[in-house]
């Protein structure tokens, strides 16, 4: 049995061949229609979620699955008291699998210690992200061919965004790769992310606060919104949340072929002028997401095609 906390759990063979089956699942979803027939998923997010929740759900009802859990902690026995291992004690007894997003950093890894069945980390308060990661990748091989040989740009809240800490842990590993990571003072990416990540493998970085100047560089834009939940007062995420955004105007600075991705959900940091753009890949990032979440169900699951 095996969990997926960490997009470093899988090595960049089994990424490939991940990304591989979810290639043959977009294909031909037919062929993978009663993959799971008869299995169950349990989504335990104790934080609100659309995006994550409902791909997972997606998911396992495309492979013929069903589909159980709560969608936030006031709706499960946590509001009682009852610890995560109480809980996945018990969900081992209704499921096949589980997908936990949890505020606290680490609680999806207590649960696998704890588990009878696969746990996958559906996000893990300011810490790791790794099925956005898996999206992300998906989406960066799906349109560029590729992933490596590419200038990417992370902007906006690399302090507490675990899916840029989860993406620069996976993509440091592919070739070539150069970051510019473009972020007020205030939320920088951690020390350790530069010095443990990027400093240790030796990957070339560069750290700046104008988008504008990143622009003409760049394959990849990485967007990302101001998150309030991660703020400890109001006045400080108030004064950062429109720091940057991405408009038209922006754009025009960019080569035709970048790409403009971000983990949804939107707040102000992209506009909605920007949508009709053809670079811009994030809701098409989304519909991947579905796609890499079943190739990783049914690898997990250890299910054979039907």
């Amino acid at each position: 049995m095996r969990h997926l906390m960490s997009p470093l759990d899988l090595s960049t063979e089994e990424l490939e061949q991940l990304m591989d089956l979810a290639d043959d699942m977009r294909a031909d979803p037919q062929k993978y229609a009663d993959c799971c027939h008869g299995k169950k998923l349990a989504t335990c997010f104790y934080e609100p979620s659309t995006r994550t929740r409902l791909s997972f759900e997606a998911a396992m009802l495309n492979l013929g699955g069903s589909v159980l859990g709560f969608s936030s902690a006031d709706s499960s026995s946590a509001a009682k008291g009852e610890s995560v291992s109480d809980t996945i004690r018990v969900i081992s007894s209704y499921a096949d699998i589980c997908a936990m997003r949890h505020p606290k950093e680490g609680a999806p890894l207590v649960a696998s210690f704890h588990s009878r069945i696969p746990v996958i980390n559906a996000g893990d308060g300011g810490h790791q992200h790794p099925t956005q990661t898996l999206t992300d990748l998906y989406t960066i091989r799906a349109l560029k061919g590729e992933i490596g040989n590419l200038t990417i740009g992370l902007c906006g809240d690399l302090k507490f965004g675990r899916t840029v800490h989860s993406l620069i842990n996976a993509l440091v590993r592919y070739p070539n790769i150069r970051f510019i990571l473009i972020s007020p003072e205030e939320l920088r990416i951690p020390e350790y992310i530069r010095e443990d990540v990027l400093d240790q493998n030796n990957i070339p970085y560069q750290e700046i606060e104008r988008l504008e100047d990143a622009m003409p560089e760049l394959d990849i834009l990485y967007m990302t919104r101001v998150q309030r939940e991660r703020f400890f007062n109001e006045e400080d995420y108030l004064r950062m949340k429109d720091f940057y955004i991405l408009n038209a105007e922006k754009m025009e600075l960019a080569k035709e072929n970048m790409m403009v991705l971000h983990p949804l959900p939107r707040v102000n940091e992209i506009s909605v002028e920007v949508d009709d753009d053809p670079r811009a890949a994030y809701f098409m990032q989304a519909q991947y997401g579905v796609y890499i979440r079943m190739a990783l169900i049914a690898t997990l699951l250890e299910v054979k095609v039907c």
